[in-house]
C-alpha cells in the first residue's frame, strides 16, 4: 500500500511519501535509543508540563487538525474537530495524574519495607490504524511518554500527513525530538523494527491480522504488546428500556466515524416482544441520515476510507444476502463520486455469513431477535471478538447479568460504548489483551517492580 493521501470524498491522490530507507530507520532507531536514558530521567513536572503544552497545541489547532483527518480518512469535520479535543483531554489528564498513578505503591509484609515501583520500559513501536488518526496515537502517547517511555509511530499509510503532525506537535510542545518519532514505513517493515533489540516493546490497534504478526514478532523476542483488534459489538434492547433512546443511540453508534470504529455498534439483539417497533424506528433514523461532504457540518455519514473498503463491504452484504439475510435499507454503494455506501440495515441473518460471523467495517447494522435475556447474551457472546457492548434496559437484576455474562472487555448499560482517559480500555477473546489509558493503560508499558528493603 502507497504512503499516501488521497482523499475518500473525492478519490484524488493529494500528496505521496516515500518510505524511510534501512540507514534513515537505524538513525531514528538510534536517537530513540540514546534520548531514553534522558528523558525517563526528567521529573514528571518537567514530562507534565510539555504534556500540557501539548494539549493547548491541539486546542488551538483543532479546526486545522479537522480538516486534515476529513481531508485523510474521510470522516466528518464535525466528529474530527471532536476527536482533536478529545486528544488534548488524554493529554492533559495523564500530564495531571501520572505521578499519581505510577507512585510507589507501599505493601505491608511485616518490618521490613517493601513497595511496588514503576518504571519505564524503554522505546515503545506504537503500530496505529487510520479510523482514529490522532485519538489511536494519542491514547498511546499520552500514557506511555508520561511514564518515561520514548515513543515510534508507524501510522497507516493512509494517513501520512496526520502521522507528521502528531510528530510536530509533541517536538513543538518541547519534547526531545528523539522522545518521540513518527516512521513512514510500509507494513513489511514493521518486524525488522521490532526485532530490533533497542525496541522494548509494542502496541497496536488494527485487524486481527495484524495483530497476529506483530503479536508473533514480538513473542519470538520476548517482548511485551497490548493488541486491540476487532470487534463485533452487541446492542441488546430489553422491554424495560426507554425504546425512543435506544433506537436513537443505536443509529449513532452504528454509523460513528462513518461505520469504521472497532466499538460501533454492530449486532443489535432486540427482545421479540419489542423487535418490530425498534425495526421500524432504526430504519427510519438510519435512512434519515444524511449522507454527502464529510466537511459539510449537516453531514452524518461520510465516505469509508477507500474504494477498496467499499468494495470489501459491498462482497459481504451480497454474500450474506445471498445466503438468507434480509435488506431492510440500503444495501448497496451509492453512485457517486468518492467511497460512498447507504446506511444499511439486514435481518434473518444466517450463522454462516458473513454479517453473522464477521466485523463489517462501515454502516451496516445487523438485527437479531431474541426471546428472552438468556438467548440475548448467548447471541452476543457467539463471536470470537470480546471488545464492548452495550445493553438497555431499566431492569436491575438484567443490567447486573449483562455485567457479568456479556463476554467483553467493556459493557455500557443504557450508553453506547465509548473510549474515557479515566478508564481501562480493551477487549478479550479475538479482540486482543492488555489495556490502553484509565491507570491500567499507564501501567502497560512499565516495569512492575517488586522492592524489598530489610533493615
Amino acid at each position: 500500500m502507497p504512503i499516501a493521501t488521497i482523499n475518500p470524498a473525492t478519490g484524488q491522490l493529494l500528496k505521496s511519501f516515500e518510505p524511510l530507507t534501512p540507514q534513515q530507520i537505524e538513525a531514528k532507531l538510534q536517537l530513540a535509543s540514546e534520548t531514553f536514558p534522558k528523558f525517563r530521567a526528567l521529573s514528571f513536572a518537567e514530562r507534565s508540563r510539555m504534556m500540557g503544552k501539548a494539549a493547548e497545541i491541539i486546542e488551538q489547532g483543532r479546526e486545522e487538525l479537522g480538516r486534515l483527518m476529513t481531508t485523510e480518512m474521510g470522516k466528518t469535520y464535525r466528529s474530527a474537530v471532536d476527536e482533536a479535543v478529545k486528544c488534548a483531554w488524554a493529554c492533559r489528564y495523564y500530564a495531571e495524574n501520572a505521578e499519581r498513578l505510577l507512585k510507589d505503591e507501599i505493601v505491608e509484609t511485616g518490618p521490613a519495607r517493601t513497595l511496588v515501583r514503576y518504571q519505564p520500559l524503554g522505546v515503545v513501536l506504537a503500530v496505529m490504524p487510520w479510523n482514529f488518526p490522532l485519538w489511536q496515537a494519542f491514547r498511546f502517547i499520552a500514557p506511555g511518554l508520561m511514564a518515561g517511555n520514548v515513543g515510534l509511530l508507524k501510522h497507516a499509510s493512509n494517513v501520512p500527513q496526520c502521522a507528521l503532525k502528531i510528530e510536530e506537535i509533541l517536538h513543538e510542545a518541547g519534547f526531545p525530538e528523539g522522545a518521540f518519532q513518527t516512521l513512514l514505513i510500509g507494513a513489511n517493515q514493521v518486524e525488522p523494527v521490532l526485532n530490533d533489540p533497542r525496541v522494548a516493546a509494542a502496541t497496536l490497534t488494527g485487524s486481527e491480522g495484524a495483530g497476529v504478526q506483530v503479536g508473533v514478532a514480538a513473542a519470538k523476542n520476548i517482548k511485551k504488546v497490548v493488541l486491540e483488534l476487532g470487534g463485533s459489538d452487541p446492542f441488546i434492547v430489553m422491554p424495560s428500556a426507554k425504546l425512543e433512546d435506544a433506537i436513537a443511540t443505536a443509529a449513532k453508534a452504528r454509523v460513528i466515524n462513518n461505520g469504521q470504529s472497532c466499538i460501533a455498534a454492530k449486532r443489535f439483539i432486540v427482545h421479540e416482544h419489542i423487535a418490530d417497533e425498534f425495526e421500524r424506528g432504526f430504519v427510519a433514523k438510519m435512512e434519515a441520515l444524511k449522507i454527502g461532504d464529510p466537511m459539510d457540518a449537516s453531514t452524518d455519514v461520510g465516505p469509508l476510507s477507500s474504494a477498496e473498503a467499499v468494495k470489501s463491504l459491498h462482497e459481504a452484504v451480497c454474500a450474506s444476502v445471498k445466503a438468507g439475510a434480509r435488506v431492510l435499507t440500503g444495501g448497496k454503494p451509492l453512485e457517486c463520486s468518492g467511497s460512498y455506501y447507504a446506511p444499511t440495515v439486514l435481518t434473518n441473518i444466517p450463522t454462516e455469513c458473513p454479517a453473522y460471523r464477521e466485523e463489517l467495517f462501515g454502516p451496516v447494522a445487523c438485527v437479531f431477535r431474541a426471546k428472552d435475556i438468556g438467548q440475548a447474551i448467548a447471541i452476543s457472546n457467539d463471536t470470537r471478538f470480546g471488545l464492548g457492548a452495550s445493553a438497555w434496559t431499566n431492569d436491575p437484576r438484567e443490567q447486573e447479568r449483562f455485567a457479568n455474562e456479556i463476554e467483553a472487555g467493556m459493557v455500557f448499560i443504557n450508553k453506547m460504548v465509548a473510549s474515557d482517559p479515566r478508564l481501562p480500555f480493551g477487549g478479550v477473546k479475538a479482540s486482543g489483551h492488555g489495556r490502553e489509558l484509565g491507570v491500567h493503560g499507564i501501567h502497560e508499558f512499565t516495569n512492575i517492580k517488586t522492592v524489598w528493603i530489610e533493615g
